[in-house]
């Protein structure tokens, strides 16, 4: 049983910058590949990123594409999402999850949850 916390959240200002942190206990991060969803209040869960097991492939939202940045150390059974110029409608609560397909879309088909991190972007 794989057990995921995020870290990393907070309130930052329109165009800044922050870097979330999920850490893994419990099972071995390199089996699986990763995936970092948002739910911002009153919508659903949207996929935001994700990167390959082996870190050779990333994919990422249109909304985030070119913003964010998703990363593995799977020597430190961590993934990282850096977020720079944050826009207000960033603003949401960001899980990530582990799965053992890549169909990095798909929320069902990632088998684990972190409790999530309160990201606000204020104006």
């Amino acid at each position: 049983q794989v057990q995921l916390v995020e870290s990393g959240g907070g309130l930052v200002q329109a165009g800044g910058s922050l870097r979330l942190s999920c850490a893994a206990s419990g099972g071995t991060l390199s089996n699986y590949n990763m995936g970092w969803f948002r739910q911002a209040p009153g919508k659903e869960r949207e996929f935001g990123a994700a990167i390959h097991w082996s870190g050779s492939s990333t994919r990422y939202a249109d909304s985030v594409k070119g913003r964010f940045t998703i990363s593995r150390d799977n020597a430190k059974n961590t993934v990282y999402l850096q977020m720079s110029s944050l826009k207000p409608e960033d603003t949401a609560v960001y899980y990530c999850a582990a799965s053992p397909y890549w169909s990095y879309t798909t929320a069902a088909l990632y088998s684990y949850w972190g409790q999530g991190t309160q990201v606000t972007v204020s104006s």
